[in-house]
């Protein structure tokens, strides 16, 4: 199925929209895929089939928030943890994550048209390197594109990842980039994966977990967290508006706590600002090194 889709809400999904677009709608909402192997097993389906369908369920979501009016989504693709389960299925993944980033790269007419940003967010030195090739494709293809974002946490996890902004620190302090009195939660937010992105203001999880499975930890301490007990691939445009609803009725206490937190954090020293934006260079270079390697490879002497 198509990264892209057209919109498939009937004419009451679309009066429902209206009315929830007359309040308050999330700039960015992040989603956990969770149920995609229980969906499986009650289908009596294969695993993989089961997250291709989840994968189904993603492009079709991604439309809905378009339809919102919501440019940036964030989803737990791939946790590290995941690498734990079954040669078999890992690989089944694997290869499942190849089709569908070689299918984002051949609709490259209809990502650019739509002006989608693709960011992937992850210790991606863990993917196979195929993978990863395919990833660094898709990404600097669209680094430009500023109409919606797609942000797809792949071998992710919360800790691994405020551990590597910390490395990060470490590291410009032993450089010489930073001084110590340069440290703090403005500087360590600036060197997580998502630096680049606002925090999601709404997060749901499918499948009746209730918990974050190490997602995005540091960043959705000021979120709408929603709950909702339909399995992935089952999830519907309903569940969808349920979650912004509550959204919208937590929306003032939840805007306070943001407004509080983002001075507590400070602003950023001008060695920081500096240091945030050489490492944002960085990584997009790396990626792109990554890419006229293989292209070396491929060419030849």
């Amino acid at each position: 199925m198509s990264w892209i889709r057209d919109s498939t809400l009937n004419w009451v999904h679309l009066l429902c929209v209206r009315i929830i677009k007359c309040g308050k709608v999330p700039k960015h909402v992040a989603f956990i895929m969770d149920g995609n192997r229980r969906y499986a097993q009650k289908n009596n389906v294969q695993k993989v089939e089961g997250h291709s369908q989840g994968f189904d369920k993603l492009a079709e979501t991604l439309q809905w928030c378009l339809d919102l009016g919501i440019p940036e989504v964030t989803v737990y693709a791939f946790s590290i943890e995941n690498f734990k389960r079954s040669p078999e299925e890992v690989d089944a993944l694997m290869e499942l994550a190849r089709q569908k980033f070689q299918r984002l790269l051949n609709e490259r007419d209809k990502l650019m048209e739509n002006g989608v940003c693709i960011r992937v967010i992850g210790n991606l030195s863990l993917l196979p390197l195929d993978v990863q090739n395919l990833i660094a494709q898709a990404i600097i293809l669209t680094k430009d594109n500023n109409k919606a974002f797609l942000n797809v946490a792949f071998a992710y996890t919360a800790r691994e990842e405020i551990a590597q902004a910390v490395r990060t620190v470490v590291s410009g302090v032993e450089r010489g980039f930073l001084q110590t009195s340069d440290i703090s939660q403005q500087l360590v937010c600036n060197c997580l994966y998502t630096s680049t992105s606002p925090n999601p203001e709404l997060l749901i999880r499918t499948s009746g977990e209730v918990r974050l499975s190490d997602f995005m930890l540091w960043q959705t301490s000021c979120s709408c967290i929603y709950f909702t007990n339909v399995l992935w691939p089952e999830f519907s445009i309903w569940h969808l508006l349920a979650a912004i609803i509550k959204y919208q009725r937590t929306y003032d206490k939840l805007a306070s706590l943001r407004s509080a937190e983002e001075t507590a954090s400070g602003l950023l020293s001008e060695r920081s600002q500096l240091f945030h934006n050489r490492l944002t260079a960085n990584r997009m270079a790396s990626l792109e090194e990554r890419l006229y390697e293989k292209l070396s490879k491929l060419i030849g002497p």
